[in-house]
C-alpha cells in the first residue's frame, strides 16, 4: 500500500548536478574496536551526510555483548544483519535475527541488541545525530559517576527502561 507521499523539499537546485559521491571501501580498518574484539566502522557519520543519517558497520565479538532495553526521543534506530544471528529487542520480547533481517525502531520505540560469535549488522539513525562520541566513550570505559553517566546518556538521547 503506498502512501503517496510527496518528497522532500529541494535541497540542491544547482542546474548539471555535480562530483560529490563518496566511497569507503571494504578493507578500510575499523574506526572504533572494542574491548573483547568487536568493532565499529563509521560508514556515514551524521556530519558526513549533513545530518540526514548515520550508518555504522557493527561486528561483535566471540562473545556476546550489546545493549540493554532503552529508546530514543530524537532519532530513530534500524538494523539490518549482514551475517551470524543478532538477539534483538522489538520492545516486547527478545527475537533472533539472521542475514537478511531487518528491524526499524522510530523514536521513542523501546529496543536493544545483542549479539556474538562475530556477527555483523548494519546500524543506522536518522536524523545523523552525533553518536561516534557516545560508541568512543563507551569503548574506553572511562569511569562516571551516577551524575555524570545520566548527564551522558542524556547528552546522546539514551534513556534505559
Amino acid at each position: 500500500m503506498s502512501l503517496h507521499r510527496p518528497y522532500p523539499p529541494v535541497s540542491y537546485d544547482g542546474e548539471g548536478g555535480e562530483v560529490s559521491a563518496w566511497l569507503r571501501r571494504s578493507d578500510t580498518a575499523p574506526d572504533l574496536t572494542y574491548p573483547g574484539g568487536g568493532s565499529c566502522e563509521y560508514l556515514a557519520t551524521g556530519d558526513a551526510t549533513e545530518g540526514r543519517f548515520g550508518l555504522y558497520r557493527w561486528t561483535f565479538g566471540e562473545d556476546e555483548t550489546g545493549p540493554d532495553p532503552h529508546f530514543h526521543r530524537t532519532i530513530s534506530e534500524h538494523f539490518y544483519v549482514l551475517s551470524g544471528e543478532v538477539r534483538l529487542y522489538d520492545g516486547r520480547d527478545w527475537v533472533t535475527a539472521r542475514s537478511g533481517d531487518y528491524l526499524y525502531v522510530p523514536e521513542g520505540g523501546i529496543h536493544g541488541f545483542r549479539g556474538g560469535g562475530n556477527a555483523s549488522m548494519l546500524l543506522s539513525f536518522a536524523p545523523g545525530g552525533p553518536r561516534e562520541d557516545y560508541f568512543e566513550t563507551l569503548a574506553r570505559r572511562q569511569p562516571m559517576t551516577e551524575d555524570e553517566r545520566a548527564a551522558f546518556m542524556d547528552r546522546h538521547d539514551t534513556y534505559w527502561v
